[in-house]
Parts: structure tokens; sequence; C-alpha cells
């Protein structure tokens, strides 16, 4: 009688080159999956910015100037200054007094976002918080 049965037998070469096949696999999924992120957390800060910027008489109006660099969307006023940072496809909102703070602007008040629209809506309540 013989045996059937496949050869089971694997060498260390070849269990060696299927370990390092699957890492390299699920490392470029992991970097893959991190670029994704990325570009739609590019998306919407850019997309936030746009929002931000359709009335300029308006910013202009109520001392304010607008910038934006990469994940991050700011309004800065003389007193203050608002932000919100993409990451993660959250947005992380901010708003920061520069009237106490010895260097730069203290931060206050934060409040995370899962979209654009909540991030004009936060930031909104922010400014009208500031009474300007």
């Amino acid at each position: 009688m013989t045996d059937t049965r496949p050869d089971l037998r694997v060498s260390l070469k070849t269990a060696f080159e299927a370990e390092q096949a699957r890492r390299d696999a699920e490392r470029r999924e992991r970097e893959d999956a991190e670029r994704r992120q990325q570009e739609e957390d590019l998306a919407r800060a850019e997309a936030l910015e746009r929002l931000l910027g359709e009335d300029p008489g308006f910013l202009q109006s109520k001392g304010l100037v607008l910038d934006r660099r990469r994940y991050t969307v700011t309004l800065d006023h003389a007193d203050f200054r608002l932000a919100a940072y993409f990451e993660g496809g959250r947005a992380s909102v901010r708003a920061a007094d520069k009237r106490t703070a010895i260097s730069g602007a203290a931060p206050r008040k934060e409040t995370m976002v899962d979209s654009v629209e909540d991030a004009v809506l936060v930031m909104a309540q922010y400014l009208a918080d500031e009474g300007v």
C-alpha cells in the first residue's frame, strides 16, 4: 500500500520566505491604509478651509485670518485662535486665548467632531463665545 498523503515536510527556507511574504503584505496593507487615511484627513481640512473662506468679507469684519497648514485649519484673531486638526477621520476643534498666554495661545476649549460640517458648527459656537 502506498502513502497518498502529500509531503508535509516544510523546509526552513520555505517557511522563512512565506513568513517574510506575509509580513511584507501586512506592512503594505498598513501603509496603504495610513496613506488613505492621510488623504482623507487632508481632503477634509481642504473642505473646511473652502467652507470657512466662502465669505471673506465676514472673516474680515470679525478680524479673522484663515490659514491651513496640512491637516490644520485656523482662524486667527488678535485675541484668540480657533483651530481644527484632522487626524484619523476625526477633527479636534480648539479655542485658545492669546490674551492670557505668555507666548502663543493658551488652550481653553476642545471638542472632537466627526465631520467637516460639525467642525464648522463648533467653530461658529466658539466664535460666538468670543463675542466678536
